[in-house]
């Protein structure tokens, strides 16, 4: 064990966050298979991948991260179809992210903790963003891995994480029933509710308040963006769980910073 030890402290510094960064790129490549095939009750692991447009089985050597992408110029090597740009863009995202926790935390409990999180909520992102649901599979399995990992953790206790999750899930359950008793039509579905209870077990009570400002502020200018562009009105659905997700992720990385700086205002 020493050994291995001295080995590892004798590698160029750059060595260990590089292969995180390597193991962020593969399970984004993963990622997309989730997000693609989880929505329609397609198995995750069958069949291999194949392009939409022509059926053909997707080689090995054209399923590398990032980089197939390029030598391909974005299109399938077979019908020269294009390849969505959100392939390669979830694949860097999860890479940059698994790179940032790493640098954050090093081998540890933390690290495994925010890149499960960070995958769960990029996930979530794009489910939202094109189905307009989010899977309990991930929401509700989610919050009994958060409570899970509470206690062992140095950053959040268990009844931190339980405060977190009874929080958010209480906070977008109240605003959404209130909505509805006022306005007579749903407003905010349950998955919404489910998703923020998941991640209080994450962030706790504190980053839950953050997370919802966060997902409000940026959900808002888009819906004015949108209206202002194709002359919606007040009315137009926005799956709110996106801007939940980017909440939340940014709460995960800079949240303690944000939270510290404002309470430092008072």
């Amino acid at each position: 064990m020493s050994n291995m030890m001295d080995i590892w402290s004798e590698a160029p510094p750059w060595l260990l966050p590089g292969f995180a960064a390597l193991f962020g790129l593969v399970w984004g490549s993963f990622l997309n298979v989730v997000i693609h095939r989880l929505p329609l009750g397609q198995s995750l692991v069958a069949p291999r991948s194949h392009c939409p447009s022509c059926n053909n089985l997707v080689a090995s050597y054209d399923n590398i991260p990032v980089l197939s992408y390029a030598l391909l110029g974005g299109k399938c090597r077979h019908c020269a179809a294009p390849i969505a740009l959100r392939y390669p863009f979830v694949e860097l995202l999860m890479g940059a992210s698994a790179m940032m926790s790493f640098l954050r935390h090093g081998p540890s409990l933390e690290f495994a903790v925010e890149f499960s999180f960070v995958a769960a909520m990029i996930a979530l992102v794009f489910i939202d963003y094109d189905h307009q649901i989010l899977p309990d599979s991930i929401t509700l399995s989610g919050t009994v891995l958060g409570l899970a990992l509470a206690g062992p953790r140095e950053s959040l206790t268990f009844l931190e994480a339980l405060a977190g999750g009874a929080l958010g899930a209480g906070l977008l359950f109240f605003v959404s029933e209130a909505y509805y008793r006022i306005k007579h039509v749903e407003g905010m579905g349950m998955g919404d509710v489910k998703m923020m209870g998941m991640v209080g077990t994450f962030v706790g009570y504190k980053g839950v308040l953050l997370t919802i400002f966060l997902g409000s502020l940026v959900g808002s200018l888009v819906g004015i963006f949108l209206i202002l562009r194709s002359g919606g009105d007040m009315r137009t659905k926005l799956p709110f769980g996106t801007f939940l997700g980017m909440g939340a992720v940014a709460t995960l990385f800079v949240g303690r910073a944000a939270i510290r700086w404002y309470s430092g205002l008072f």
